[in-house]
Order: structure tokens, then C-alpha cells, then sequence
């Protein structure tokens, strides 16, 4: 017996089985912009595929890329002072948000956060860099689609050659060689197109397993998704596609579901592993923790857009 999902302009033919599994992975799946590529709660997640797990400090900016102050892909400091004037905190659901938050920040306390320390004692920094240089790599088709529907055509360009270069001379991305010619661009996202084009915000929401959104980004979050074809080709986990080949077989779903979780779970791990210093000791200094990750997010993106 299989069940119909309707996600978006998408529409998913699943088991009854496999339904638990499905919303696990979409949950579970970072795409293209996590703005841009997902550490602790402290820190806001790019909306690129994406944010990761609890918050995602690196996840959307390729760790090999310094950023500057002015940079849009740099995550936000809690403690700084705000950049933009006359932003809305619109946060109705916040005893719920709250509730989520804590939740969060108590799974990476006492779950991710010592994962990644053990991660962190085993696997040399430079190989960790790596493996987040791969996962951004992959994550290449949303940031270039989303360029483009943002008339972005000089940033697509670079997307586009940074993909080229870091996927052959960089040895499929671990190594990011197109950095050392400068090919270095914003990240975009699902989220940021709806929101160049006027789409508002709408509510602040904290989501349980991935940290800070709003509506408008959660979408796009969806959306980025759905533009990453390893998702539907590589791996066919949105829907059955018979013709296509594929690395596993579209009636493997067991194997399909468990790469996919698999390979997201130590994209978590290694981001967080990189990230275990940062905002170190803003939990204890910080009276407002929520409202704090809330400011940070709710700026990030808004600069983003504007941007």
C-alpha cells in the first residue's frame, strides 16, 4: 500500500513504511543554502541548504574562505551591536520557539557537542576541512539556480567555475582551489530569491533538530531541497525515477535512506568538530540567550537579502 505526499510542486510516492523515513530525511537533508554551509545554538544557520543540525556556524561558507567583517556569509556574534536599524522581531509562536530552542541547545550539549569532540580527537583538522569543502561542493546547484533567478549572472558564472575547478583540481572539492583566483561569491538561496522578490518573512520559528528560520526561509529551505539533484537522481528519495540510473536503486529505499542520513550526519558532526571554539562561554555571558540567536538570525538574513 503506498501513500501520496504532496510537497510543494512536488509529489512524493512513498510506502506507508517509508513515510517516517521520508520525514526524517527531509528534516535530516542539508541543501544548497544553509547560509551556506551548517555549531552551536549561538550561532545562525545559513538558510542554504542547508542550516545544520542545531545551528550551523560554517556550514554555508567554505571553510577554507576567510571572512571579513563586511561579508554577508560571516555568522553573526551574538554581542554585536546591530548593523541594521528597524527590523522586526515578529515572534508570536514564542513560548513554543523557546521550548524548541532549549531542546536544541540541550541535544548539542550533551549529544552532538561531545560526538564532535571525539570526532575532533581522531580526524586531523586539514581532513575535516576537506569533507566540508566536499559537502559545500555538492551543494553547488541551488546557489547557481538561485543566482540566476536573482539575475545574479556574474555570481552563477562563479559558482559555476568554482564547481569546475575545486571538482577536478581540487580532487571533487575537497581541496577549495578556485579560492586561490579569487572565485568567491555570496551564497544564495531559495529563501533569499522569495525574499528579493518581496516575499515578507513572515514569523520567526525555531525548529526542532535545525535550528532558526522564518516561514519564508523554511520554505526555501524546502525548495533548495528540491533544486539539489542529488536527491532525486543520485539518490532518488523524493520520488521513484525508473528511467534514470542511479548510484542505488530506486527500490532500495532502505540503502537510499541510510546514505542520506548517513552522509548528512557527518556533514553535522565534522561542522560542529570545526566549530567547537567558537562563541565558547556566550552561553554563560549571554542573560537573553533566545533573544540573541533570534537578533543574530533575523540580521544575518535580512543583510543577505539586501545584499
Amino acid at each position: 500500500m503506498r501513500t501520496m505526499i504532496t510537497y510543494g510542486p512536488l509529489r512524493l510516492s512513498l510506502p506507508i513504511e517509508g513515510c517516517v523515513l521520508a520525514i526524517v530525511l527531509l528534516l535530516a537533508s542539508g541543501c544548497a543554502v544553509a547560509k551556506g554551509s551548517p555549531a552551536p545554538l549561538i550561532s545562525t544557520p545559513e538558510q542554504n541548504a542547508q542550516p545544520i543540525l542545531l545551528v550551523d556556524a560554517s556550514a554555508q561558507t567554505p571553510p577554507s574562505v576567510t571572512s571579513s567583517d563586511s561579508s554577508p556569509d560571516e555568522p553573526f556574534d551574538p554581542f554585536a551591536k546591530p548593523d541594521v536599524e528597524g527590523i522586526e522581531e515578529y515572534d508570536p509562536w514564542e513560548p513554543m520557539n523557546a521550548k524548541f530552542f532549549e531542546f536544541n541547545r540541550q541535544l548539542d550539549r550533551w549529544i552532538l557537542k561531545p560526538v564532535a569532540k571525539g570526532y575532533n580527537a581522531v580526524v586531523p583538522n586539514i581532513v575535516q576541512v576537506g569533507v566540508s569543502n566536499v559537502f559545500y561542493n555538492s551543494r553547488v546547484t541551488p546557489r547557481l539556480l538561485n543566482n540566476l533567478f536573482q539575475g545574479k549572472f556574474k555570481g552563477a558564472g562563479i559558482e559555476a567555475g568554482r564547481f569546475l575547478i575545486n571538482t577536478t583540481v581540487g580532487i571533487g572539492g575537497f581541496f577549495d582551489v578556485a579560492q586561490r583566483f579569487n572565485l568567491t561569491t555570496p551564497e544564495e538561496d531559495t529563501g533569499q530569491t522569495l525574499g528579493f522578490y518581496g516575499v515578507k518573512p513572515g514569523p520567526y520559528l525555531m525548529v526542532p533538530l535545525l535550528g532558526p528560520y522564518t516561514v519564508r526561509d523554511l520554505i526555501g529551505y524546502g525548495g533548495d531541497i528540491a533544486l539539489n539533484p542529488i536527491y532525486w537522481l543520485i539518490l532518488p528519495t523524493m520520488h521513484n525515477i525508473h528511467s534514470i540510473p542511479t548510484v542505488v536503486d530506486v527500490d532500495e529505499r532502505v540503502a537510499t535512506y541510510a546514505i542520506s542520513i548517513g552522509a548528512r550526519a557527518t556533514e553535522i558532526v565534522n561542522d560542529r568538530s570545526l566549530n567547537l571554539e567558537k562563541f565558547q562561554g556566550v552561553e554563560e555571558s549571554t542573560l537573553d540567550l533566545y533573544a540573541a540567536v533570534r537578533n543574530a538570525y533575523l540580521q544575518k538574513r535580512a543583510k543577505a537579502i539586501r545584499e
